[in-house]
């Protein structure tokens, strides 16, 4: 066990290994390269979750595309260590006893960052209550917001309980731990001997309290109906507050957060000015999201920057000198990454690639806005690039929320698209998108595509981990590539940065828009990207 831990990191989901599927998308998956990140520091901290027994689920999909969900089977004691404390939380007037499992990011020198798995798999506890720990994102509201108690009051509990006691500061990762500055309030004003909890006990919480918020769609912020928030939390203080948490008659997690924090932040230059606009009255920071070089650099390239950027792995402002490493090194090490990825390719779809032809890779959560289906926009005008300027192949993978229909839709999409230009253009779709795949796509692939519908990427760093492998992007300027595009140098834009619009809760984009932007990117690929690939092999090196 850690002594003396500091900083606190709250996230409802956490990816720290492909064997633990406690996450979902890119938000456990940033989780993870942060402590990851706080171990290489040396930094006093700790990271707090849910266990996730089942995980997120097993992705089926039939040849039309139709995603099927199904347990993840993973061995919690082979990978976990159980520790003996507990706590309990009251939920609905129950009490719901806690334990935890701890994980340690071992960082230079031995350092150690605990990450604590919290756990309702309890005998003590009601057979309901007992799986309330089992489903990342699972169930419905009251199953949700029964997580978020866990998460947020049940974990400032289980860190007092493994002697972490002189916490300074408490990190939100995104609104679903919001809870914890309820636990706070309820320990300040006991602290004081007094009775319901004022405005100067709120202050004292703000200066503990720090929040990242992460997305500009509507859905990514949970609200709760306050009579399923009477029932859940019982009569509370708080709860009279209405100006601290309330918005429209509901409790939203992430306002209750902002409000509870002294210091917020965006995960990108431009994700931050949407979030003021979105959060008016609130002073919103940003702080571009980044990755963990260690984990996400391919082991052929490891070898490779071992033997001319030693300190790599520590200094990873060393990376500028990558430009003097011999162009045929790189493009040796690059192929041995993609003949791995083109031997998983057939190993999971049965389908034989060409490791000599451009590979543009896809992956990303399956989501509407991320648009997987955008450059299927017009299917001749995709053919006639792939005739004229020189043949590509294409590789998607990703995961639909088994709620999200929409989601769902844009698999089958990519799905008929596949069907439709078999012999034309290779396209496969990986199933079960997960960290070693992520890993193995990012670094395999010539070209990373992005195309999100503009603002509603807040960072997307799927094209960090891309470009640490020397991978370009060719990417819609929104999140991270805002600052990241170089244009002919880092990767390739697709049309100009988008005024700032489409922040209500169905943003949409008209057909017009959408077939300028296919057009784009198809002009990008057909007249610079492709005669580049084939026509100056040299320079594409470099890029």
């Amino acid at each position: 066990m850690s002594p003396g831990i500091k900083i606190a990191y709250f996230s409802m989901e956490v990816g720290i290994d492909p064997a633990i599927p406690t996450y979902s998308g890119g938000l456990g998956v940033l989780a993870g390269d942060l402590l990851r990140t706080a171990a290489d520091m040396k930094l006093s901290m700790a990271g707090i979750t849910l266990l996730a027994r089942k995980g997120y689920f097993n992705q089926k999909l039939d040849e039309s595309g139709r995603q099927t969900e199904e347990p993840v089977i993973w061995q919690v004691e082979k990978h976990l260590q159980k520790l003996p404390n507990q706590v309990s939380v009251s939920i609905e007037g129950r009490e719901v006893f806690l334990a935890a499992w701890q994980y340690l990011i071992k960082g230079p020198d031995d350092h150690e960052v605990p990450v604590y798995f919290l756990d309702a798999d309890l005998p003590q506890n009601s057979e309901w209550d007992r799986h309330l720990t089992d489903f990342l994102y699972g169930g419905d509201s009251r199953y949700r917001i029964c997580q978020e108690v866990i998460l947020g009051m049940g974990g400032v509990r289980m860190l007092k309980a493994l002697g972490h006691a002189e916490i300074e500061r408490y990190h939100m990762n995104e609104g679903h731990s919001a809870f914890l500055g309820l636990e706070l309030l309820d320990e300040t004003a006991a602290k004081k001997g007094k009775g319901p909890v004022g405005w100067d006990d709120v202050e004292e919480v703000r200066k503990k309290c720090v929040f990242t918020t992460h997305t500009p769609v509507p859905a990514g912020q949970d609200q709760f109906p306050m009579d399923l928030v009477y029932n859940v939390l019982g009569k509370h203080d708080v709860l009279e507050m209405e100006e601290l948490f309330s918005f429209k008659g509901s409790l939203n997690m992430t306002y209750l957060a902002l409000n509870l924090s002294h210091y917020v932040n965006g995960v990108g230059r431009r994700h931050g000015e949407i979030s003021k606009l979105m959060f008016g009255g609130h002073t919103i920071d940003s702080i571009s999201n980044g990755v963990h070089a260690g984990t996400w650099v391919s082991k052929p390239f490891q070898i490779l920057f071992d033997r001319y950027i030693p300190d790599w792995r520590e200094y990873n402002f060393s990376f500028r000198k990558a430009m003097s490493i011999p162009s045929n090194e790189v493009w040796t090490t690059h192929m041995e990454v993609k003949k791995r990825l083109i031997d998983r390719v057939k190993q999971d779809t049965g389908m034989i690639l060409d490791p000599e032809v451009l590979t543009l890779g896809f992956a990303r959560r399956a989501a509407t806005y991320k648009r997987p289906d955008l450059i299927f926009t017009d299917i001749n005008r995709l053919k006639k690039a792939a005739s004229t300027a020189g043949k590509f192949q294409m590789l998607f993978a990703g995961k639909a929320h088994p709620q999200d229909r929409p989601g769902k839709e844009s698999i089958q999409s990519v799905f008929r698209a596949i069907h439709e230009l078999k012999s034309t253009i290779p396209i496969a779709y990986l199933p079960n998108y997960e960290l070693e795949l992520g890993q193995l796509m990012t670094s395999g692939a010539d070209l990373w595509l992005n195309t999100p519908l503009s603002p509603m990427e807040a960072s997307g760093t799927s094209g960090m981990k891309a470009a640490l492998n020397g991978v370009p992007s060719l990417s819609v300027l929104d999140g991270w590539w805002v600052e990241g595009c170089v244009e002919g140098v880092t990767g390739w834009a697709i049309g100009e940065k988008p005024p700032l619009w489409g922040l209500g809760p169905d943003p949409g984009v008209s057909q017009e828009n959408r077939a300028e932007e296919a057009e784009l990117l198809y002009e990008k690929l057909e007249k610079t990207i492709l005669p580049l690939y084939y026509g100056n092999r040299e320079r594409f090196i470099r890029m």
